[in-house]
């Protein structure tokens, strides 16, 4: 009994902390995307891109990359960021958003 114990307890300290990985990575993937669509609304206000980045690093996790781009008629916001942790599997998470730009709307005929 004693021997089985000694290999079944660490095996399942294992699952649990790479199960509250898992969790911790899915909350900041979530976050990931909610920056990128806070970025991409205020890009689609006209703000300024200062305004915009700002907006987008608010929301996101801890060390994001924040990238900003207009092709067109619409603005494209990237959000990349690291998976918390300690070390851990090397996992990169990020999300995108894209929204038309105001200044492209012109009045109804």
């Amino acid at each position: 009994m004693t021997a089985e114990a000694a290999l079944v307890i660490p095996a399942l300290v294992l699952f649990a902390a790479l199960l509250v990985w898992a969790l911790t990575a899915a909350a900041a993937q979530i976050r990931c995307v909610d920056a990128a669509r806070a970025g991409a609304r205020a890009a689609a206000r006209s703000e300024p891109v200062e305004v915009v980045e700002e907006a987008a690093r608010a929301a996101a996790p801890e060390g994001a990359r924040v990238e900003l781009a207009r092709v067109g008629d619409l603005w494209r916001v990237r959000v990349v960021a690291p998976a918390p942790g300690p070390g851990g599997p090397q996992v990169r998470l990020g999300a995108q958003a894209v929204a038309l730009a105001e200044d492209s709307v012109g009045p109804p005929p």
